[in-house]
């Protein structure tokens, strides 16, 4: 089965307060995974795994289909933009090919 990746860096200084505020929003119609130090956020379509650093929080989307990517990277992108809308975060996702 093709996996189908998109990844994003948001620059920000408070990676680990967007990553929580992002699970605890979906994770009331998402399974929340804690892997160590990064979180997934298991939508149906999809999954995102949310990465901290000191100076961004890093966005890896994997799901089966183009289609379905295309949906878990709107869905968490349009969420942590307005989250972050005071600070001007902005998501821009690379599509693998």
């Amino acid at each position: 089965m093709t996996q189908y990746i998109a990844t994003a860096s948001v620059a920000t200084g408070n990676a680990p307060r967007y990553a929580k505020q992002l699970a605890s929003h979906l994770g009331r119609r998402s399974e929340i995974k804690e892997l160590g130090e990064d979180i997934a956020i298991v939508l149906t379509v999809g999954e995102c795994r949310l990465h901290s650093t000191e100076a961004a929080l890093e966005l890896t989307a994997t799901a089966g289909s183009d289609d379905d990517l295309r949906t878990v990277t709107r869905v968490v992108g349009s969420h942590l933009e307005r989250f972050g809308q005071r600070n001007e975060l902005a998501v821009d996702w690379r599509f693998a090919a």
